[in-house]
């Protein structure tokens, strides 16, 4: 009997280092979606034209990545289902290891993949401007954008990544429930298009736009990343505490 007792702590880095190293096929698939959705954004999202009788012709055209940071967050919110089914569950018994540090480490894991996919989301939009610019060089650009100071080019990054991490906790969530029973499986979708029908008539859509407005339309950082931190902290807390309550090796 080996009298070397390993730390919680250890134990989830072990964890961390190979699902980082194992779970190489996530990165993949985030590169997939990214691609995707900068073809969807090669249509420009809005366009103004005016002219004045032949003297002259003014088109703007305004292309942005916002649909690649949501494909991201989907990408997030899909990956972190993902880790919690039977397959990926049962690389932890390589480790001397509980249900507490199989959480940890996942949370580990998802938070560095949810800051991978923000700086990656962020950064395409700079590769979507140089494709612009390639496809349509016969059209002066006069002004592209691409002097972001450094500040907001790492704060697009960082709000980028807490809305990743926070999906992800709502897809982690999502899968705790699955394990929990299959039911969840059709449970869950139905209620989350309950929920949305039924407040849409109880508030006249109010609702929705009220909750979109308060993580998507804040303008300071740091309360962005308490409303983000605390609405992903309590999701992954709600995942843990269940996942606690399951049998073994359920």
């Amino acid at each position: 009997m080996s009298l070397t007792k390993p730390s919680l702590a250890q134990t989830v880095l072990k964890q961390f280092w190979f699902k980082l190293k194992s779970l190489a096929g996530m990165i993949s698939s985030l590169i997939m979606l990214q691609l995707i959705g900068l073809l969807f954004a090669l249509g420009a999202s809005s366009n103004f034209y005016t002219g004045s009788d032949g003297v002259f012709d003014l088109q703007i055209s305004y292309y942005s990545a916002d649909l690649v940071v949501v494909f991201t967050m989907l990408w997030g919110f899909i990956s972190a289902i993902t880790m919690k089914t039977k397959a990926y569950r049962e690389d932890d018994f390589v480790f001397v290891t509980n249900r507490l540090s199989s959480n940890l480490s996942n949370i580990a894991y998802l938070l560095a993949a949810s800051v991978i996919g923000g700086v990656t989301a962020i950064l395409s939009g700079y590769l979507l401007k140089v494709v612009i610019y390639l496809l349509f060089e016969s059209t002066p650009i006069i002004h592209t954008g691409l002097t972001d100071s450094l500040v907001e080019l790492l704060s697009g990054m960082l709000a980028a990544s807490l809305f990743i991490f926070m999906f992800a906790g709502a897809g982690y969530l999502v899968g705790t429930l699955v394990q929990l029973h299959k039911a969840f499986t059709y449970i869950t979708p139905v209620a989350v298009i309950g929920f949305i029908l039924l407040s849409d008539r109880i508030s006249d859509g109010h609702l929705l736009a009220e909750v979109g407005e308060f993580y998507f339309n804040e303008a300071s950082l740091w309360l962005l990343s308490v409303k983000t931190l605390v609405t992903a902290g309590l999701l992954l807390a709600g995942s843990i505490g269940i996942s606690q309550r399951l049998e073994v090796k359920t």
